[in-house]
């Protein structure tokens, strides 16, 4: 009942109310990003979302202030991300300021403030059966596994506590996600300047683990 009927009016009403309040603190960082980024101070990118009626996950642009800049290398390649991060960039995402834009993505309903975080679109054929029901609900601007660990985590726990969520959503749940979500951020737990850096894209690990499991199933069959 809740999930159906009234996650989606609460969800709303408090990003609403949210970016009313908080539209100073977004206009001053709107200003000082366009500043430091020399140039849009906002990071929009695609990210799947809840799977529709015709069995595939939606696709929107999720919306956060940009943490990292353009630079580039002599022939016009991006510099590595730990190099692109400055400590204006750090400071958002410390400070989750990051996040705030995302609050438009819940008032038009590609987000909800509470399920398992959207991540690339590029990790979608690697998902377990499993773990692809993270995708039955709106993605999160925070989840169950933010709160406990956040990017700390490698994926395979991330994914279980994400399907947890889904299994066990309820307003009681979504309470205690927010005000965990609120302790998490003010005492900075499980925070990486670089996610990428310290869990590595999924994508590209469970590439390589299937490649892995070829070749070792390639020596088994010469071996016999």
């Amino acid at each position: 009942m809740y999930e159906k009927f009234f996650k989606r009016f609460i969800d709303f009403s408090l990003s609403f109310t949210a970016l009313i309040l908080l539209s100073p603190i977004l206009l001053v960082f709107t200003i000082i990003g366009a500043f430091v980024m020399k140039g849009n101070p906002f990071f929009v990118q695609p990210r799947p979302g809840k799977i529709g009626k015709d069995g595939k996950e939606k696709i929107f642009k999720l919306m956060k202030f940009r943490s990292m800049s353009n630079a580039k290398d002599k022939e016009g390649n991006l510099l590595p991300d730990d190099v692109r991060l400055s400590k204006y960039g750090r400071f958002l995402r410390k400070t989750s300021i990051d996040e705030l834009p995302s609050l438009f993505n819940i008032v038009i309903g590609d987000l909800a403030i509470c399920g398992p975080r959207p991540l690339l679109v590029e990790y979608l054929p690697y998902y377990t059966e499993e773990e692809r029901t993270r995708h039955n609900v709106r993605p999160g601007l925070t989840g169950w596994a933010q709160v406990n660990g956040r990017n700390a985590l490698d994926w395979e726990k991330r994914f279980q506590y994400d399907v947890y969520y889904v299994q066990h959503i309820s307003l009681k749940f979504d309470i205690k996600i927010i005000f965990m979500t609120v302790s998490a951020v003010v005492n900075r737990k499980g925070v990486q300047d670089n996610p990428q850096i310290e869990e590595g894209n999924m994508a590209h690990i469970r590439a390589g683990k299937a490649n892995e499991q070829m070749e070792r199933n390639h020596k088994e069959m010469e071996v016999r």
